[in-house]
């Protein structure tokens, strides 16, 4: 879930909460509120009937039904009884409608003067009420459909208005949001798009005293020192190897010229051959250390062109061959001619195939590389390269691409260590990916590279 979304979501959520605990209290006070107001609206009843029971003389039940009946104040579906200080019922509202009570109930009402109760949806209110020196118990019960009417509309105009709000609230908040973390966005596109090459990117800075604001400062000064610090190492690392071919070339030549001078004996021909091979290797270390200073040069991202890769395949072979002449490679192809153009550098392309067939050759048990374009549906340029030979162990497989890395197995071979690590940096340029797998079944090992169209 992103940040968006999380706040937008906790928002809505605290809102929820806030407004359901409102939402509650409202409907709680409402309830409240209708049930003492009908209450007094019982007791006001109660009463009235009674007074006109025990102070009008001349009136009897069945005329006092009927003024109840069409009073103005009727409660819905009434019912009253009166019970006098024994106990007997002495008036009754209506005969076919019924009210649960007995002695104890009545009992209570005198000890607590009032009692509230609600009964098959009606509200019931027992009354004691004295009249000259005399008890009288008051049971009545009504249903007060206006009140429950009202409260059943108001629930649902909470829970309505609950869902509704705290869907706006979402809304409404993860459009804010939105915009407000915009700059975060801009930020992250500018971070994706930053390569080795981009260092000196800076994000846009305003004059906002804000945290998005402080976060590109600081992200600008560490490009800034990043920079520096990569520009530095580069330039060691080029001057170093600069320095150092010179003297290597002239040692090279006084050894290359001391051996043709003849008249050594056989164990000095043998040094002298020991240390040109020496020399040599650190020659081609050097300038291997060169190249990888210079991959990440930013001249090279002007410099990719359309190359075929099944040409670049074939002319690095042929320069291969001329050093290991036993070198021998099968070449497949299940691509149109059409797949096999990528955008690239020929003469850094030219290094990793080298590189690929220099290692197969050293490393392989028969001096032989299988190379192979395969068909691909998703418009890449997929090759594997395999040969033959005994299996890594799982530690030196995954440092495989490493610097200086060579197999305990092979280390009379001669090698600097730097050829996969070199061809690795290549491709990362071309943004091409580069893996390495062994096959148990057949003993192979295949690296694939897989090139953008």
């Amino acid at each position: 879930m992103t940040l968006k979304r999380r706040i937008a979501v906790n928002v809505s959520i605290a809102f929820s909460v806030i407004y359901g605990i409102s939402a509650i209290f409202i409907y709680i006070s409402f309830s409240s509120f209708r049930k003492e107001e009908f209450m007094e609206r019982l007791e006001e009843k109660a009463l009235t009937t009674t007074k006109l029971l025990l102070e009008v003389k001349d009136i009897d039940n069945q005329i006092l039904k009927l003024i109840d009946q069409n009073t103005i104040n009727k409660l819905y579906n009434e019912k009253t009884l009166i019970f006098d200080s024994r106990y007997k019922l002495i008036y009754s509202s209506i005969d076919d409608a019924s009210v649960k009570w007995d002695v104890n109930f009545l009992q209570n009402i005198k000890k607590h003067k009032k009692i509230y109760s609600f009964e098959k949806e009606k509200d019931v209110l027992g009354v004691f009420h004295i009249y000259n020196n005399t008890d009288y118990y008051i049971i009545i019960a009504a249903e007060d459909k206006s009140g429950i009417s009202k409260l059943e509309y108001l629930y649902q105009i909470l829970i309505i208005s609950f869902f509704i709000g705290t869907t706006l609230v979402w809304l409404t908040t993860y459009f804010f949001i939105r915009k407000l973390l915009e700059p975060l966005d801009n930020f992250q596109k500018i971070i994706t798009s930053i390569s080795i090459n981009k260092l000196n990117t800076q994000l846009i800075e305003s004059s906002k005293a804000d945290e998005i604001n402080v976060l590109s400062k600081a992200f600008n000064q560490m490009l800034l020192r990043i920079e520096k610090s990569y520009l530095a190492q580069k330039e060691f690392t080029s001057n170093a190897s600069h320095e150092l071919r010179t003297p290597i070339s002239r040692l090279t030549l006084q050894l290359d010229n001391l051996i043709q001078q003849g008249g050594h004996s056989e164990n000095t021909l043998n040094y002298l051959n020991s240390m040109s091979k020496d020399v040599s290797q650190i020659s081609d270390l050097i300038n291997s250390l060169l190249l990888l200073a210079q991959i990440n040069a930013s001249s090279f991202s002007s410099g990719f062109q359309k190359e075929r890769i099944d040409e670049i395949i074939f002319q690095e072979y042929e320069k291969t061959v001329k050093n290991f002449t036993d070198f021998q490679m099968n070449f497949e192809i299940g691509n149109s001619e059409s797949d096999l153009e990528i955008r690239g550098i020929k003469s850094l392309l030219e290094i990793v195939f080298g590189n690929l067939f220099k290692n197969a050759y050293l490393y392989s048990s028969d001096k032989k590389i299988n190379v192979a374009i395969e068909d691909s549906n998703d418009g890449t340029v997929v090759i594997q390269l395999s040969n033959k030979g005994e299996k890594l162990p799982p530690e030196e497989e995954k440092k495989i691409f490493n610097s200086f890395v060579r197999g305990t197995k092979n280390q009379t071979i001669q090698g600097s260590g730097l050829g996969l690590r070199i061809a690795k940096r290549i491709l990362d340029l071309h943004e091409a990916k580069l893996a390495y797998t062994y096959i148990d079944q057949t003993g192979f090992h295949q690296f694939t590279i897989i090139f953008p169209t």
